[in-house]
């Protein structure tokens, strides 16, 4: 579906819901497997993609019917490259549900648990700031306190509290320590609301929105120049406005000022899908230049949408857009180059200036010599440009023109990503990796005001009161809205309103019907101006329990219409508001896909999308997907609490109350929009005798202990010493699953099971940024002094552990043979392996066949002499192997 609203979640879903019962309930297909391809409904929450709302309702009903049908039904997720056979085959063999299929690579679903993907905490300070204390890793990102908050202003100076800060490659380079020079703290662009002004600022005021440069802006305050600072155009949101100032600054700078591109002109634009690309194209299209663009072509869409075609687009991962676009020009090339890459790659851009022309150089990483250029390529201004060395008067200057280019409709915002600042390093990740399309835009955490109201749907409820309590108990909030169906004539409505009173809070309750927009629309409008909404909890639903087969459409729409419905609502209506929080009581149905439920399953699915989605806009959202509560509330009264798939469903018990409060504590302190609070019996998991559940298999992983790192803190021993107590084998274990490890950080994997030993690195995502950073990485844990051309003189993790071993551990008996370190990676594959049955006695089998093979081909003897190995058949060699044993 094209929009993500109720009418096309109720389409997706019942699509879905009729394709899977016509399958289970058609004889001639009852022994069969089905194979659904989709393609939007994103199986996995793969870095930087939101699943499209009314798509996710349509994968949570699938999910309940897969839970109803074990091993029957299997979801593969696709991208534009689609599905082959080949894939097909080892999805099918691979005992997975759901998988993603994204450039090739297969991603699969894991719970894991909260905050394992490194989550940065903030420190408890008024002023805080995202920080790279030790440069090298992105790893060591952290978030450090600042006196932002309190410290003295100078006469022309502007104290910001920080709503969006966008993320630079400068950013990324200076956290690599790759940026030539200090470049400074982190955080160059932002947007905020004025908290103080100096005593020379006069049109400004606390409260105005503003964006702007900053130094120092990944956090909640920063202090800047007036001059660097713009009024936040009407319509705009803090994200949109993060996103701008840097990328359309560098774009015009470099552009005008610098080129001086005028109309009639041409202009090559590289990395053009990233944020300064898309402002340069935008501006040069406006000036009246003909514009030539490289990006990675599966970014060239967001290029045709700027309005470029197939002519003037080349890739900017191969050498091949000198030739295109030499041949596009009829070999007069371009005017000016705007450029931001490397080596090679500015050698065949200056190329592309014949007749003379301006190139501009905008990257740090291969600044050439003016003089130089000037002699091999005449004709040609070179000029390289840092926008921070830029005097504040001429920042302005050049941001009241932008603002009329805005204002006009010439320009418009770049699309965005966004980030909560704590998950910092997977953003830096993204950018560094190039996967971004235009801006990657943080987020700061928020507070609920005390002096707002919050509102609760289904707030008379078990679970409305309970909430309603906590939050006035532990986070202050003092005025509540409680909306039910029946308002005080609830049951219990008129207790709750009693005890909340009594710990010092003015509640409401409304009887209103959630699902009716214009109802819901009134409660709002009902909502006083000084004490205005500030945040949303959801917990209204009803059940309609019922396997996939005794479903209808009405059925479904039964209980869409309170949860589904109510939170597309309350979305729509509050979007234009200031909310601190958007809080979804969603259920574990949609995550784990519970049998029976499949109606409840995809509306819940569509709750956690739209956090998600939510999320990406800016917006605060949150989704908890609970487990089973408990205490029995209404809406659960009538099921069977000693129904296994209620009680224990693979692995999960039933959550207390108090234990429930603690986790919705504990969620709204983390920045992981969506959560799945629940109770898990990881022993009894591990005991069962089938297999976990896919979903929970990640929680029961457990890996052999790596190398550790070269200089132990306290002067412990060092990765030489321990290589030294080793043997050769053991040496290239150890060391090859460091090289895994620390590959696998980099690229954002949870596990060094996804970084295959003998995999070329440039198979896997590396590139020359990500090269480096493992570079650094392996510096600090062997205390080596590496290359940054490592990976590409040692091009997979076995290569690189062997050099690794012999420049530790240098080796003065006769090396190892080959064969050696061949069979220490198939004993970790096996190790590692997770497969079906069938397919464990079919490797079994082989590895007797191998065997006999070896034992044959070493001894001479002991077997059929008349045997030829190569061309004996399974049975031939079956009965070699019967032979050998003895049996």
């Amino acid at each position: 579906p094209a929009q993500p609203t109720p009418r096309a979640a109720r389409h997706s879903a019942v699509q879905a819901l009729d394709l899977v019962r016509r399958w289970l309930t058609e004889p001639r297909w009852a022994a069969s497997r089905l194979l659904l391809v989709t393609r939007g409904a994103v199986a996995v929450h793969h870095a930087g993609e939101v699943t499209d709302p009314a798509a996710a309702a349509a994968w949570g009903l699938v999910r309940s019917a897969q839970s109803e049908n074990p091993g029957q039904i299997v979801v593969v997720d696709v991208d534009g490259d689609g599905i082959g056979p080949d894939e097909v085959a080892a999805l099918l063999a691979a005992d997975e549900p759901q998988a993603a299929i994204r450039v090739g690579a297969a991603y699969v679903p894991r719970l894991a648990r909260a905050g394992s993907a490194g989550e940065l905490p903030a420190p408890p300070a008024a002023a805080w700031r995202l920080d790279a204390p030790v440069r090298g890793s992105l790893e060591n990102l952290t978030l450090v306190a600042t006196d932002a908050a309190d410290a003295a202003l100078g006469p022309r100076e502007v104290r910001v509290r920080v709503r969006a800060a966008g993320l630079n490659f400068r950013d990324v380079l200076n956290a690599l320590g790759l940026y030539p020079g200090d470049a400074g703290p982190l955080g160059g662009e932002g947007a905020g609301e004025v908290v103080e002004v100096g005593a020379e600022v006069t049109d400004l005021r606390p409260g105005d929105r503003v964006f702007g440069v900053f130094v120092g802006c990944f956090g909640p305050v920063a202090v800047t120049d007036r001059r660097l600072l713009a009024p936040m155009p009407a319509g705009w949101s803090y994200v949109e406005a993060a996103s701008v100032p840097v990328v359309f600054l560098t774009a015009y700078h470099g552009l005008v000022n610098l080129a001086g591109l005028t109309r009639g002109e041409s202009v090559l634009v590289h990395a053009a899908a990233g944020g300064v690309g898309m402002a340069a194209v935008q501006l040069a299209r406006h000036l009246g230049a003909e514009v030539y663009a490289t990006a990675s072509p599966a970014k060239w869409d967001a290029l045709r949408a700027l309005g470029l075609d197939e002519e003037h687009l080349a890739s900017s991962r191969t050498l091949d857009f000198e030739t295109r676009f030499t041949d596009a020009t009829g070999g007069r090339g371009v005017d000016v180059v705007l450029d931001s890459l490397a080596r090679e790659f500015v050698d065949a851009s200056l190329r592309l200036l014949p007749r003379g022309g301006r190139f501009v150089e905008m990257g740090k990483t291969d600044i050439r010599d003016a003089a130089r250029v000037a002699v091999d390529h005449p004709g040609v201004a070179y000029t390289a440009f840092d926008l921070t060395l830029q005097e504040p008067d001429e920042v302005q200057r050049m941001l009241v023109v932008l603002l009329g280019l805005f204002e006009r409709g010439t320009l418009t915002p770049l699309p965005t990503q966004v980030w909560d600042v704590r998950q910092a390093p997977e953003a830096f990740r993204h950018v560094s990796q190039a996967r971004h399309v235009g801006k990657v835009v943080l987020t700061m955490p928020r507070a609920w005001n005390p002096d707002g109201t919050v509102l609760l749907t289904g707030g008379t409820g078990t679970l409305g009161r309970l909430v309603a309590r906590r939050l006035v108990e532990t986070h202050g909030v003092r005025r509540l809205l409680l909306v039910s169906r029946r308002g005080e004539r609830a049951p219990g409505a008129t207790e709750a309103l009693d005890e909340l009173r009594a710990l010092g809070a003015e509640a409401t309750v409304v009887a209103a019907d959630v699902s009716d927009r214009d109802n819901l629309a009134g409660v709002l409008a009902a909502v006083p101006e000084r004490h205005p909404l500030t945040a949303v909890v959801h917990l209204a639903g009803v059940l309609d329990d019922g396997v996939v087969t005794a479903l209808t459409p009405q059925r479904v729409d039964t209980v869409f219409a309170p949860k589904l419905d109510a939170a597309w609502h309350l979305h729509e209506l509050t979007r234009h508001l200031d909310l601190a929080g958007f809080v979804l009581f969603s259920s574990g149905a949609g995550v784990f896909g519970v049998p029976g439920q499949a109606n409840y399953a995809a509306a819940n699915a569509f709750l956690d999308a739209l956090a998600l989605a939510r999320r990406a806009q800016g917006l605060p959202g949150r989704s908890f997907a609970w487990g089973l509560w408990e205490q029995a509330s209404e809406m659960t009264a009538k099921l069977d609490r000693t129904d296994p798939r209620i009680t224990a469903r693979d692995g999960q018990l039933a959550i207390p109350s108090e234990l429930g409060m603690a986790l919705f504590d504990a969620g709204l302190r983390l920045a992981e929009p969506v959560l799945v609070p629940t109770r898990i019996d990881v022993a009894a998991l591990g005991e069962r005798a089938e297999r976990p559940p896919a979903l929970l298999r990640g929680l029961l992983r457990r890996e052999r202990p790596t190398a550790r790192a070269a200089t132990p803190a306290g002067g412990g021993r060092t990765l030489a010493d321990e290589l030294a107590a080793l043997d050769g084998p053991e040496r290239h274990t150890l060391v090859v699953d460091l090289v895994r490890e620390q590959a696998a950080s980099v690229l954002g994997h949870g596990s060094r099971v996804a970084v295959a030993p003998g995999r070329a690195f440039s198979q896997i995502g590396f590139d020359s940024l990500t090269a480096v950073e493992l570079r650094n990485r392996l510096t600090t844990a062997t205390g080596l002094r590496l290359p940054a051309t490592l990976i590409f003189d040692y091009p997979d993790p076995n290569e690189l552990a062997t050099y690794l071993v012999s420049e530790l551990a240098p080796d003065t008996g006769p090396a190892a043979p080959p064969v050696l370190a061949d069979l220490e990676n198939l004993e970790r594959s096996l190790t590692e392996a997770t497969v079906e049955p069938e397919l464990h006695d079919q490797i079994g089998s082989r590895l007797e066949v191998l065997i006999a093979k070896w034992r044959t081909m070493r001894a001479g003897t002991g077997g059929d002499p008349d045997l030829d190995l190569e061309l004996a058949s399974d049975d031939d060699l079956f009965d070699l192997i019967d032979s050998e044993l003895g049996i």
